[in-house]
Parts: structure tokens; C-alpha cells; sequence
């Protein structure tokens, strides 16, 4: 079984969209654990609304805490699972009908790989990631955190609650470091809506020409804060 963990803050307007595709999976043996992390808006009646409206044989769990960030509420979630594969799945992305049943037969076809990841969309913006390279992946973030993991292979101590921001660059460096290795599926099986966890992308070029810019200088300052972790610098 797929334990699909979503953490959410105030994403009432977009989650509707990431559960009903979900629902429309080809593979059905997973369930929801959807963590509210101290969201404000109208989160809960959205869920509602979706529960009390859809059709499915799938178990879905609702999480409250207090607003501690999405590491914490991906470990609440995580901490709560019963599934043998983890994914944890952004508020705002919506999944194609195939997306967990190509991960899962990618995952059980390559037993030398941890976990598998896809390319996708933000937007109309294709994010094509690339094969696993350990060497890349030691000098930047190129992962996304939505990635199908072995659950024996997770990290005992899972996600780095004080890491917040490359959340997920962190977590595969640590499974690196812990032997674990990814494998890349050359397919998009999501896309994420705009306004939404990555909401602040700029093109690579805005990086090196407009290094003075406040989301530019709070990328490099957590670059720094992961590297200087591993010991990358």
C-alpha cells in the first residue's frame, strides 16, 4: 500500500483538485493523510465538502496541528502511515491517472533505487529533472519532494524540521548519504498549480543576473544552510 501524505496550509482553493486526482488513479491501493498545518482559510469545509461529495474506496485521514511548518507536518503524517511505499504529495499539485501506478512498477522494476521521481509541470513550465547523478545532485536541488519512497529506506529521523526551505534537496542528500539512491521516470505525471509551494520561481538566468533580489538572496541562504549540513562548502 502508497500512504500518500499531503501537508497543507491555507490551500482550501487548490486541494480539492490534488484529491480528486487522486481519486482518479488507476492505482487504488493507497491511502490519504491529509495534515492541516494550522491553516486559516476554509480549509476544513473544503475537505468536507469533498468527503461528503465523492465516491471512494480509499481511506482518507485528516491531521490537525498547530502551524509548525511542512516538515513537521510531513513527519505528523509520516508518523501516522501504515504504507510499505511514501509519497508525499504537495496541496497544489494535480497528479495524472497513471502517476502512482508508473512509480510503483518503476520503484519494484529498479530494487537497486530508494526512490523514483518525474519530470512535470509548474504551470506550462516543463521541470524535465533528468537521471540520477549523485554528483549533481551534491552541488543543487533537482529532486522534487513529490517522489514515490520506500518506506524502509526513509530516513529514521525523517524530514529536518529546522531545514525550511530545499526541504526535499536535504532529504535526498541524506538518504545519499545513507547508500539511498533515486531512479528518474522520463515522464510528467504532475502538474502544480501556480500560486502554490513553488509559487516564487524565477528562471535560472535571474539567479546570476539579479543576485540582490529578496527571493534570490533567501534561495542562497538556504543553499548555504543545506550545504554547510552535509558538508558541501
Amino acid at each position: 500500500m502508497i500512504s500518500v501524505i499531503i501537508p497543507v496550509f491555507n490551500q482550501a482553493d487548490k486541494i480539492t483538485k490534488t484529491l480528486e486526482s487522486l481519486v482518479k488513479q488507476t492505482y487504488q491501493d493507497f491511502e490519504v493523510i491529509i495534515v492541516n498545518d494550522g491553516s486559516t482559510d476554509n480549509l476544513d469545509k473544503a475537505l468536507e465538502s469533498f468527503l461528503n461529495t465523492t465516491k471512494s474506496n480509499n481511506t482518507f485521514f485528516i491531521v490537525h496541528q498547530q502551524n509548525h511548518g511542512a516538515p513537521s507536518a510531513r513527519n505528523n503524517g509520516w508518523r501516522k502511515s501504515r504504507g510499505d511505499y511514501l509519497f508525499f504529495c504537495d496541496a497544489d499539485a494535480v497528479l495524472s491517472p497513471g502517476a502512482l501506478e508508473i512509480m510503483l512498477n518503476e520503484l519494484l522494476a529498479h530494487p537497486e533505487a530508494s526512490y523514483v521521481y518525474s519530470s512535470f509541470l509548474w504551470g506550462s513550465k516543463l521541470f524535465k529533472l533528468g537521471p540520477f547523478d549523485p554528483e549533481k545532485l551534491k552541488q543543487a536541488p533537482y529532486i522534487h519532494t513529490m517522489s514515490l519512497i520506500r518506506r524502509v529506506d526513509f530516513p529514521v529521523s525523517g524530514w529536518d524540521e529546522s531545514i525550511r526551505k530545499l526541504q526535499d534537496w536535504d532529504l535526498w542528500l541524506t538518504m545519499l548519504e545513507q547508500g539511498h539512491i533515486g531512479w528518474w521516470i522520463d515522464k510528467v505525471l504532475f502538474k502544480v498549480q501556480p500560486g502554490g509551494t513553488i509559487s516564487s520561481w524565477l528562471p535560472a538566468m535571474a539567479y546570476k543576473l539579479f543576485p540582490f533580489l529578496p527571493a534570490v538572496k533567501r534561495y542562497n541562504a538556504a543553499l548555504k544552510i543545506v550545504k554547510q549540513k552535509h558538508g558541501l562548502i
